[in-house]
């Protein structure tokens, strides 16, 4: 089908000098700096700007990303990914610090348009690197691809109570330290960057349009599916990560150092769960049926959620059995899809990420028009409706055991 990856690392580069062990502490590095600030930025938005802002300008950030995305790997031959990481590493920490001192309303909402358009084309970059660095040994791609996301999954645990601490030594809920915060946390990838891949050498960027992409993605069953399991995923992180701290806060009154535990209680299933998955998926079970299992365990708790009073340790049990399932699908898109593909193949990899931005587009405006019409907790249950199509997408994929 053309998607099966191959030996990609160009002749004459040696990229054990590298290492692929590169990618676990940028991987956390830009975990933790954007997990700091996730469950915050709605909040935040409401506090400074208005709650009708919001959606408003979680789409715009969304659709400008996605205007990107399609164009990126231009971006890729024209710059190459360490000078294109480092632009964007670069915006991203700008739009931070000004987000964290600007008293006008204005300017933070371009700032916050800002960082939702250049946090998934760094994560984009990152998974380049990381095709190009694992090279041809696809038997490892979902154990690496699981302690990956596992590791990443300890800074967003750890991010949420980092928050919490913050928030607790200011005395107030103004998050403004936050962000300058996260600002600083990111400089260490920036650092990583131009200490150890300096020398990388990009692989040969395929030149399609758009359209044509999209085509040939359609063509192929296994990768179309498993894109549309991911991007029914990401509509769960995002529609939780925009309406989640703000039923919390608003709905339930939970204060912001109590919903900063809870989410980091709910995390710790990616800790636990992503890397024994990833192994899971290489040498026993593929990840079809596991894919299937994670969105029934989402399905059944947001369902959950909709009718949960204001107790404390019920939120945690329910939102890390959420984030069990969450594990599940995670771990196994990942794994799946990357088995399919090669760092070369820039665009394919980007419509793989484009779910992120696309997701949050979709959540935003959908979690906003079910606000109009449904009370707050009716929301959630919307969400799971729109999990339902992704067990069928599972359903359908070409098992790889």
């Amino acid at each position: 089908m053309g998607y099966q990856r191959r030996n990609i690392i160009p002749s004459g580069v040696d990229y054990k000098t590298i290492g692929f062990w590169i990618i676990y502490p940028l991987s956390i590095t830009f975990s933790f700096h954007g997990l700091l600030l996730a469950y915050a930025n709605s909040n935040y938005i409401e506090q400074h700007i208005g709650i009708g802002a919001i959606a408003v300008i979680y789409s715009i950030g969304a659709g400008l990303s996605i205007l990107a995305f399609l164009f990126f790997s231009r971006l890729l031959r024209a710059f190459g990914n360490v000078k294109l990481v480092l632009a964007l590493s670069l915006i991203d920490i700008a739009t931070l610090i000004t987000i964290g001192v600007t008293e006008h309303n204005t300017v933070m909402a371009v700032a916050f348009v800002l960082l939702f358009t250049v946090r998934p084309l760094i994560f984009l970059s990152i998974d380049i690197f990381s095709e190009s660095l694992m090279g041809g040994d696809e038997s490892s791609t979902g154990s690496r691809r699981g302690l990956t996301l596992s590791l990443m999954s300890i800074a967003t645990v750890v991010a949420p109570m980092v928050m919490s601490l913050i928030v607790n030594y200011s005395g107030d809920d103004n998050l403004s330290i936050v962000y300058l915060t996260s600002a600083v946390a990111f400089v260490p990838f920036i650092i990583m960057v131009l200490v150890k891949l300096r020398h990388f050498q990009d692989p040969p960027y395929k030149k399609n349009r758009p359209i044509e992409r999209i085509q040939k993605i359609w063509r192929a069953p296994d990768i179309r599916n498993v894109l549309l399991a991911r991007l029914s995923l990401q509509l769960f992180f995002a529609w939780m990560i925009i309406y989640i701290p703000l039923y919390l806060l608003n709905e339930i009154g939970f204060s912001l150092a109590t919903v900063g535990s809870i989410i980091s209680v709910g995390l710790l299933a990616y800790v636990i769960c992503e890397w024994p998955i990833g192994v899971l998926a290489d040498k026993k079970w593929g990840e079809k049926e596991m894919m299937i299992l994670g969105f029934l365990i989402i399905i059944i708790s947001l369902v959950l959620i909709s009718f949960i009073g204001a107790n404390v340790l019920t939120w945690m049990i329910v939102f890390f059995f959420s984030r069990v399932g969450a594990s599940l699908v995670a771990s196994t898109t990942e794994s799946y899809f990357f088995k399919h593909m090669k760092g070369g193949n820039a665009d394919t990899i980007g419509f793989f990420r484009l779910s992120g931005p696309l997701s949050r587009l979709i959540g935003s405006l959908l979690g906003g028009l079910s606000l109009i019409y449904l009370p707050f907790n009716f929301i959630f249950i919307v969400l799971g409706i729109t999990m339902i199509p992704a067990i069928f997408f599972a359903q359908a994929l070409k098992d790889t055991k």
